[in-house]
């Protein structure tokens, strides 16, 4: 039985939630979302709360209650406040810019990677080694981080990379002579 699902999710003043045909649409000062409902789960929006049940006792709905509870959860709070990620550039020459809609990597390669910037992203380079994605939708800003990420790894012996603020990045030791 999920024990998150139970929760009802209470919907934030300067939001509007509608529900219609299984699409559960929501609308806020950051954006706004739409997610198909999993045909296992009921909902019910009333008033300033969204609920969720499961339609049946089988496992599928069981497991879907929770998860569509906790996708909707994160969707209405991108609505208030974003969500965001600082990414550090660590090595010689590493640097970024921001050049229109796309985002510019100097990583070491013989030539610059050039990455679209998703709709509903920004990305603001706060300093040339440091990057920060922000966006109402916490799923897409963390695609986006772990795509950048990609490029570069960070690496064990030198700890050079993309690397994520707060990730610690295991340090080992070289060859010996």
């Amino acid at each position: 039985m999920s024990r998150v699902g139970k929760h009802p999710i209470n919907i934030p003043s300067g939001v509007s939630v509608s529900f219609v045909n299984g699409v559960l649409m929501g609308k806020g000062k950051n954006g706004e979302f739409s997610f198909k409902v999993h045909d296992s789960v009921l909902t019910e929006v009333t008033g300033e709360r969204i609920t969720f049940r499961p339609s049946g006792d089988d496992k599928v709905s069981r497991s879907m209650w929770g998860t569509c509870r906790a996708i909707v959860s994160k969707y209405i709070d991108g609505l208030t406040t974003l969500f965001s990620r600082k990414l550090n550039l660590v090595g010689v020459g590493y640097r970024a810019s921001v050049q229109g809609k796309n985002l510019v990597l100097h990583l070491g390669y013989s030539h610059e990677v050039v990455v679209a910037i998703p709709e509903g992203l920004t990305v603001v380079c706060e300093a040339p080694t440091v990057i920060r994605v922000s966006g109402a939708n916490r799923q897409l800003v963390g695609e986006m981080v772990k795509g950048l990420q990609k490029y570069r790894p960070p690496e064990p012996y030198k700890g050079k990379g993309v690397i994520i603020d707060g990730q610690y990045v295991y340090r080992k030791e070289g060859k010996k002579k």
